[in-house]
Parts: structure tokens; C-alpha cells; sequence
């Protein structure tokens, strides 16, 4: 099903004249080399362009429409009219001269078979270029001495004629490469298992290029390098194993390609690229789908934020916009010199975009003002991570799993909820290294791993967006509590450096009854210090801890010896929310817990 729902996407752009036609491919070049009417090199141009990545500017090579080029092996293999300095030039870096010098052959042979008696100047000239050029002087041109570095570095080289057009844009050209194309035809022939026609069968696929991790030159979607994964009778005959014809082979390949060169529609999530489309040509499916896939930037933000307004309100997201329309995601991750498929989900596009609002709804919670309304995936994968390693990556699996959650609707993995209980304990805050131990992030998880468990409805009312003062939830009141007592040692302390939250959160978190007798000692002394300092705001202080204790029924064990993973994240809800609940006007006296806790969750 993949292949097909990439050929019909193939055909929607082919339609569009967005894709090379059948026989040609799109290319990354780096230089031309210009020729004279009959053969001779009169320069050699660099056809790179500047390109914005992040903040850097950089230099890329530009994208051309070529002749179909054939997939590279260890074998000498010339491709038409684009190819590296090794089979146009004859000079390389690899050290193997009888190598190069035989690439080069390889390539005179091939264009001589092609171009003899093509009636054009183009043709005459790469002709002539070939006859004429010794690879064994080529080091001493002065076109190639000017660009030599940058040749060896390696990139594709096409031919152009007197600085004017490019030699594979010649119509008789691509006439004599279509004819020779069509003659290559003559190899067996077998039902397309993409398509059903019986056409001839691709042997070699060629190779998919921008997955992340994925070798430079591309990787193979479908390959055979094994007589284990052969079918009886079929050993060392690749592509005849599985019958995909020549053209679904180069129309899926084209459509992938094309897919993953869009670097504004292509996003990685841990090792896996995932790229997306409709069954309409018009961009502004992939446009909403990825601004609400990860909202990087404002304008991210902003579609989003117009988007999911106008679902909650009933309204149609868009003129233009079908819901019902067809949409597919796939997923690739790496290995080695082939790709695996993480996954590949099909469904009506307006399916998977009320998934992404249900995904957002869930992990709303209590924010400060100038924050982004909407946390990316990539932020929140993040949050699983050890900020002080040199591995940054969050878990491969979990990603791939926690991103299935999102599309599909279906609960969190439990993975991404241990993962973030973790980070809670091991880390302190830190503000040199920019590192929290509560933020936002960890407490939008955990509130949205809990609202998809199917036994939430003991705890659900305290997975809510802001402070549930009316909750009698034990975890959730020990949570609060907590958040009470280090405002108060706060209050009597302003400007310390270091809290309870540092020397007791995770005891208190996982085992409140070995720490909790401890802190309210701590607090009546911390009390008899704001006393002396702040009447008012002692009794503020000893107003909430009394109010909070009182949810605390002594006959259901208050401080239990130990809290289960579920309690632990309602316990740290609960701190969450009061701390934040302590940024609203409604909660008394700001004076203090402004400037102090400025730096908290």
C-alpha cells in the first residue's frame, strides 16, 4: 500500500508538471562544465546557491531535472549527462587512477552510444568534449586547476553549451535518451504487484535520498542483499523477488524524493523522518498538517492557533479544505544502507487533524503569559532527556510510539511517562545549565498520559488545566501541600539559593510518610520567622497549609509509605498547579512568590 499511495501521488504531481516524467530524475548539482560548439572546456561554473538553515547561511547545490541516473555500487557505473568528476573528468581523490581512468571510459563509451548521430550542437559538443579531453592532463587545465579543491570534494556535473542552456535540456537529446531508455526495456517481464500490468521489472530500485541518519548518497527502500530474504528459485535475482514494473518503481521513488526534499514539510522525531500528503495537489493540506505536527515558529503558532479555534467552534478549517480527503503519513528511519518503515498510516485528513486537537486539548495546563500556546513534540521528547549528556536524543522507540499516540489518538506510551518520572528525579534545578526539574513540559505529560488511561475516573478531576482547589485527592493534596511549605520557607528566606524542592521533592514524591513529619516541623519554624518579619503574610501562609491539611483524612493513612507511579504524577500535577496558581492575583500575596519563584516549574 505504500508504493501505491506514493505512484498516485506521483501522478497527482506529474499532472502538475511538479515531477520529472518517466526517465528522468531530480538531482543535486554542483557544477557545469562549458563547453565550446565543438567540445572544447572553456569553464567550469559553480551552480551552488545560498540557502538559509536556522541561522546559518549556507552554500547547496542546485536542483536539476536530468536523466535518470542508475544506482551506484562498487562496480564502474557511467550515468548520462550528470555525473562526478571521476567518470567526466577522470580525476578523483580515491587513489585508484586505473579505477578513474576506467570511470571515464565508462562514460565516453555510454554518451557514444547515445549521441552518435544526434543532429544538435549540444550533442556534437559533449561528443567532441569527450573525444578530445585526456584525463591524464586534466589536473593541468586551467578551468579545472581554478575549481580543483572543490571538485575533489565530490558533486554532480552537468554540461552546458557556449554559457547558454544545459545539455539534457536539448529536445534532441532527450529524444535519443527516451529511444535508448525504450531499448533497455527488453528485460523480463512480469505483473507489477503495484500497478497489476505485466511491464518489465525493475531490478534495481533507486535509492531514497534525505532520510535523516541515511547514507549521503540514499538508501534503498526496497532491496534483496541476502539469499535469506530470497524466494525459492529466485536467489541473486533482486527486484524479481518482489515485481515492482520500471515505471511504479521510478514513480514511487520520484514521489519520496520529492516529498523529502521539502524541507518545510519533512520533519524528524528521534531516527525517524516523517514525511505527509494528501491526495490534492493543493499545499495547504501539508501546510496545517505540519504546523500542527510541530509548531517551530509564530507562523506556526498562529495557523494553529486559527485552526483549532475554528474546530472548536464547529467551523470549517478552511474554504479549500476537505476534511474527507485522503492523507497519509510514513515514517522511515535508517539502516544502514537501506530504510526501515517505522510506519505508514492512511486516513482522511480530517481524522488525523482532530487527533492533533485532541493532542493539544490534552496537554493544555497553566502557562505564563509569554510562552507559546502550543507544545511541540519535538519540545516534549525533549523533556525525556538528560540536558547535561552528550546524547541529546530521546529514545528511538518511545518517539516512534509516542508519535503513533498522537496521529491515532490512542493513549501515551508508558514509556514517555516513566521516562519523564525519571528526569523529575535524577535532575535538580540548575539555572547555569537552563535546567528545571518541574516544567511545564514534564507537567503537560503527565497530566495528558493520565486523561488517556481507562482507569482515570478515580483521579480525572485534578487533570485539569489550572489549580482544582475543591480536590480531596490525596496525591494531589501532598502535591500542593509541598508547594505550600517551600513558599513558606521562601517567605522566610527570600533570595536563597536552594529549597526543600532540592533535598526532598522525590522522597516526598514516591515515599510522603518518611518526609512530610520533617517538612511541617521545618515549616512551624520557618512561620515563626515570616511572623516576626510579615504578620499578615504568616497568616496567609498558615491559612493555605491548614486548609490543605484538612483534606488530609488521618483515617485514610495521609502520608502513605509509598506512592505508585500514577500518584506520583498527580503529586507532581498538584505542585504544579499551585506553584503556578501562586502567579494569579486570586491567590493572596504575590510580594514574595513573584520574584522567588520566578525561576520555578
Amino acid at each position: 500500500m505504500i508504493l501505491q499511495s506514493l505512484v498516485r501521488y506521483y501522478e497527482i504531481l506529474a499532472a502538475r508538471h511538479d515531477v520529472p516524467e518517466p526517465g528522468y530524475c531530480t538531482a543535486r548539482v554542483s557544477f557545469a562544465l562549458n563547453l565550446s560548439e565543438n567540445g572544447a572546456l572553456l569553464g567550469i561554473l559553480s551552480l551552488k546557491k545560498q540557502e538559509k538553515r536556522g541561522k546559518k547561511t549556507v552554500e547547496v547545490p542546485l536542483e536539476k531535472e536530468v536523466p535518470v541516473q542508475a544506482t551506484k555500487t562498487v562496480n564502474v557505473c557511467a550515468n548520462f549527462l550528470c555525473d562526478n568528476s571521476s567518470y567526466f573528468l577522470g580525476i578523483d581523490k580515491k587513489g585508484k587512477p586505473e579505477r578513474t581512468r576506467r570511470c571515464f571510459e565508462a562514460s565516453r563509451a555510454l554518451h557514444r552510444k547515445i549521441l552518435s548521430g544526434v543532429p544538435s550542437a549540444a550533442a556534437k559538443a559533449v561528443l567532441g568534449f569527450f573525444e578530445k579531453w585526456e584525463p591524464e592532463q586534466a589536473a593541468r587545465h586551467p578551468a579545472v586547476c581554478e575549481k580543483l579543491e572543490e571538485l575533489l570534494q565530490g558533486g554532480n556535473l552537468i554540461f552546458m553549451i557556449d554559457g547558454g542552456p544545459f545539455a539534457q535540456d536539448d529536445p534532441a537529446i532527450r529524444r535519443a535518451w527516451e529511444a535508448y531508455r525504450a531499448s533497455l526495456d527488453s528485460g523480463p517481464r512480469m505483473p507489477c504487484l503495484v500497478t497489476g500490468k505485466d511491464e518489465p521489472v525493475a531490478i534495481l530500485h533507486s535509492k531514497i535520498k534525505g532520510v535523516a541518519g541515511a547514507q549521503s548518497v540514499g538508501a534503498n527502500l526496497v532491496s534483496f542483499n541476502s539469499s535469506a530474504y530470497e524466494s525459492f528459485g529466485r536467489d541473486g535475482e533482486q527486484g524479481l523477488n518482489a515485481p515492482v514494473g520500471k515505471y511504479a518503481a521510478f514513480a514511487y521513488v520520484t514521489a519520496l524524493n520529492h516529498l523529502l526534499a521539502d524541507r518545510e514539510h519533512r520533519q524528524t522525531f528521534g531516527d525517524t523522518t516523517v514525511v505527509y500528503w494528501a491526495e490534492n495537489p493543493d499545499p495547504v493540506y501539508r501546510d496545517i498538517f505540519g504546523a500542527g505536527l510541530n509548531p517551530q515558529t509564530e507562523d506556526a503558532n498562529r495557523l494553529l492557533d486559527s485552526v483549532m479555534g475554528r474546530m472548536a467552534q464547529g467551523k470549517p478549517v478552511a474554504d479549500n479544505i476537505d476534511m474527507e480527503t485522503p492523507f497519509y503519513i510514513l515514517g522511515l528511519s535508517p539502516n544502514a544502507a537501506r530504510l526501515s518503515v517505522r510506519f505508514f498510516l492512511r486516513n482522511s485528513f480530517g481524522f488525523f487533524l482532530q487527533n492533533l486537537k485532541r493532542h493539544y486539548d490534552d496537554l493544555k495546563i497553566a502557562k505564563a503569559p509569554h510562552e507559546f500556546p502550543y507544545l511541540t513534540l519535538y519540545w516534549l521528547l525533549q523533556e525525556t532527556v538528560n540536558r547535561k549528556s552528550n546524547d541529546k536524543s530521546a529514545s528511538p522507540l518511545m518517539s516512534g510510539e509516542t508519535l503513533k499516540a498522537v496521529l491515532l489518538g490512542r493513549p501515551y506510551p508508558q514509556a514517555l511517562q516513566e521516562a519523564v518520572l525519571l528526569r523529575i528525579r535524577a535532575e535538580q534545578d540548575d539555572p547555569d545549565h537552563h535546567i528545571q526539574k518541574i516544567t511545564r513540559g514534564r507537567a503537560a505529560i503527565l497530566k495528558a498520559c493520565l486523561l488517556r488511561k481507562s482507569d482515570n475516573d478515580s483521579y480525572k478531576e485534578v487533570l485539569t488545566v489550572s489549580l482544582n482547589e475543591e480536590s480531596d485527592n490525596r496525591a494531589y493534596v501532598l502535591g500542593r501541600l509541598f508547594a505550600v511549605l517551600e513558599k513558606a520557607q521562601r517567605d522566610a528566606n527570600p533570595g536563597i539559593n536552594s529549597t526543600i524542592k532540592d533535598r526532598y521533592f522525590t522522597s516526598a514524591c514516591t515515599t510522603p510518610s518518611s518526609v512530610f513529619p520533617t517538612l511541617l516541623k521545618l515549616y512551624q519554624n520557618h512561620l515563626e520567622k515570616i511572623r516576626k518579619a510579615e504578620k499578615g503574610q504568616a497568616i496567609h501562609d498558615d491559612k493555605l497549609v491548614c486548609g490543605l491539611m484538612g483534606k488530609l483524612k488521618v483515617e485514610q493513612d495521609p502520608f502513605p509509605a509509598h506512592l505508585f507511579l500514577n500518584d506520583q504524577s498527580i503529586f507532581i500535577l498538584g505542585y504544579y498547579h499551585q506553584v503556578q496558581s501562586f502567579f494569579t492575583p486570586k491567590s493572596g500575596n504575590l510580594k514574595d512568590s513573584r520574584q522567588n519563584q520566578k525561576e520555578d516549574a
